[in-house]
């Protein structure tokens, strides 16, 4: 006799939300697949672990495996496993999950919501995968039976608020899902989902690393146009991070990162870990040998692949990996997530930033290990990753010291070769507490500025900083290691001795003030529309003079750069250090006492103020006028 068939009606509240799982909770409707081969994964792992340790003892489970079974003269999908299967509470209860307590206070968050990417979020958190099926289907129909039991069930929805179940005979063991397809759509992106092609696609990109066979008979015709059924693996199944490090192989990891990157070099380093405990995890992480040509553009992606339990959930994860950590490529698999969890979710979950600087403290502790060891890959990696890591001394403070470590600079202490802070400490003179540096466009340039020339006749070394993001950081990490970080073309310099070497006394330093007492001033009135002040200088030796500014001013470099982006910045005076040595300042101190009035000097302070100006690589005010002065001075010189 036939079973009797029960209908089961969903609340009226509940069928509100099933429309709108239906019709909102996946922008992309290839999805449904991934969900449904996800249930039939963890279908097959409970059934191997109840075999293991469990009331199933002795079922055979030598040939675990998920099938994809395409009718194309019926339009079905089925899902097939062969897994623990359910009993017919099983059914009510897991697949009825739709219709548990919370479903109203659910409701009423949804409503209030104002924005798609909120109410995605909201239902993420319910867990409700296996309705997915109705976007794309008109009717789902499961069959299953419960290992262990004699009997099975049939449950049946066209997802409009009701379902049937009743008891059905001959059943294997396990659960198949059969999809009565809605026709192919591309305006509403349902696309024909019995196309081997468009099957073979989606379980590549989403379900490649689940542990278990996903099968499909596939038909082909042989050379003599006899038409063969195959059945075909769809997934390899090789889920490195989930296995020992020790099995496997280098040329296993090289593989990997082609597949998930697209390089054809072999990564400067691979970090795999596991983390046990409150929040599972696996992490395959890799260091590129080279940056992809858009890493410094607005485009540029950041962040791993994460997946839940194999399950490819999403590309880029930014909530996994900081910005400036955007190069390293890998994937994170979480044992403990939703499927359907969304960016906003994870942006804001406290085990998934755990993780998150987990994954950075390993990521810079490698760095900092090849540093130490391999010196010359550890150069070759920052020459392409320097100015990224960089980035992160604005934007993450808790790793600012691990960065500063990292940090490899030219220098003037060896033309060829850049160095750590570290090695610079190490150098560093006795008595000497300061980490100095100059900024520039090129490190030709640096060189010949006339900041440079005391530091270079007393031995000082200086650091070389020419990546525009250099402007920005040094002005942002006060120290390193307890030492000061100090730009040499900023603030008052005093290296407390001669260019020979002899300390200057403070008489020495008295008569020298008094020598000019009546030309500073003049000269920085005269010069008011440029400079601020103008006063004496201890760090040149040939040239006879400089502009700097004072310790907190902004560079013209960052000037540059934030006009360039289109915000408004005040002009920013600046000093003229004069050289008391140098025979140009002498000889205008010497007109200036003869005759202050005198109409030549005023144009010869602008054409020093004008010269040190383009010493360090400035603009000129007006460049026209500039040559016009120095050509007339050259004339009468002549």
């Amino acid at each position: 006799m036939p079973s009797s068939v029960e209908t089961l009606e969903f609340q009226a509240e509940t069928r509100q939300l099933l429309r709108l799982v239906i019709h909102s909770i996946y922008s992309n409707k290839d999805i449904f697949l991934r969900e449904l081969i996800s249930n039939a994964s963890d279908a097959l792992d409970k059934l191997r672990l109840e075999s293991l340790t469990g009331s199933l003892a002795g079922v055979d489970i030598s040939d675990l495996h998920i099938s994809l079974e395409v009718d194309s003269d019926a339009r079905t999908l089925t899902v097939r496993d062969n897994g623990i299967g359910m009993t017919r509470d099983d059914l009510v209860e897991l697949i009825g999950t739709i219709a548990k307590s919370g479903t109203a206070g659910l409701l009423e968050k949804i409503k209030e919501s104002k924005d798609a990417a909120t109410t995605e979020s909201l239902i993420g958190q319910f867990g409700v995968g296996f309705y997915s099926a109705f976007m794309v289907a008109d009717k789902v129909t499961v069959h299953t039976r419960r290992a262990g039991t004699d009997s099975g069930t049939q449950w049946e929805s066209d997802g409009e608020g009701s379902y049937t179940i009743q008891a059905a005979d001959d059943l294997p063991v396990g659960t198949s899902v059969t999809l009565h397809l809605k026709p192919a759509d591309s305006e509403d992106g349902l696309a024909d989902y019995l196309s081997e092609s468009k099957i073979r696609q989606i379980v590549k990109r989403y379900s490649d690393f689940i542990r278990w066979p996903i099968r499909m008979a596939t038909d082909r015709t042989d050379a003599d146009d006899n038409a063969t059924s195959d059945l075909d693996t769809l997934n390899s199944m090789k889920a490195l991070w989930a296995r020992p490090g020790s099995e496997v192989t280098e040329h296993e990891y090289n593989e990997f990162y082609q597949q998930i990157s697209h390089d054809w070099l072999p990564p400067a380093e691979t970090i795999h870990m596991r983390a046990e405990g409150t929040f599972e995890y696996e992490a395959l992480l890799f260091i590129p040998s080279q940056a992809r040509f858009d890493l410094y553009s607005r485009e540029s992606k950041s962040g791993v692949q994460l997946y839940v339990k194999r399950v490819f959930i999403m590309d880029d994860c930014e909530a996994l990996m900081p910005n400036y950590l955007r190069f390293v490529k890998g994937v994170v698999d979480a044992h403990d997530l939703s499927l359907n969890v969304s960016r906003e979710l994870l942006q804001h979950d406290r085990q998934i930033q755990g993780v998150r600087r987990r994954l950075v403290k390993k990521v810079l502790g490698a760095l900092k290990d090849m540093q130490a060891k391999d010196a010359e890959r550890y150069a070759k990696v920052w020459d392409q990753f320097g100015r990224a890591l960089k980035e992160g001394l604005l934007e993450d403070t808790d790793n600012t010291e691990a960065l500063l470590e990292l940090v490899s600079a030219a220098s003037t202490h060896d033309p060829a070769k850049t160095t750590t802070l570290r090695e610079y400490v190490e150098r560093m003179k006795d008595g000497q507490d300061t980490i100095y540096y100059l900024t520039g466009e090129t490190r030709a340039m640096v060189e010949n500025s006339p900041h440079m020339e005391a530091f270079a006749a007393k031995g000082y070394e200086v650091l070389i900083l020419t990546d525009p993001i250099d402007e920005v950081w040094v002005d942002q990490v006060p120290a390193f290691d307890g030492h000061r970080l100090q730009s040499i073309a900023k603030g008052q310099v005093d290296l407390d001795e001669s260019a020979d070497g002899d300390k200057e006394t403070d008489g020495d330093k008295a008569q020298r003030e008094q020598d000019f007492a009546a030309l500073l001033p003049w000269l920085t009135t005269t010069l008011s529309d440029h400079v601020k002040q103008v006063r004496l200088s201890s760090r040149l030796t040939t040239s006879a003079a400089c502009i700097v500014g004072d310790a907190h001013d902004v560079t013209p470099t960052l000037e540059k750069m934030y006009r360039a982006m289109g915000q408004q910045m005040p002009t920013v005076k600046r000093i003229l250090e004069l050289n008391p040595t140098h025979p140009l300042v002498t000889a205008l101190r010497t007109a200036h006492h003869a005759d202050a009035e005198a109409p030549a000097l005023k144009e010869i302070a602008e054409l020093i103020y004008c010269s040190a100006l383009l010493a360090e690589g400035g603009e000129l005010p007006d460049p026209a006028r500039f040559t016009r002065l120095l050509t007339d001075h050259l004339t009468r010189t002549l």
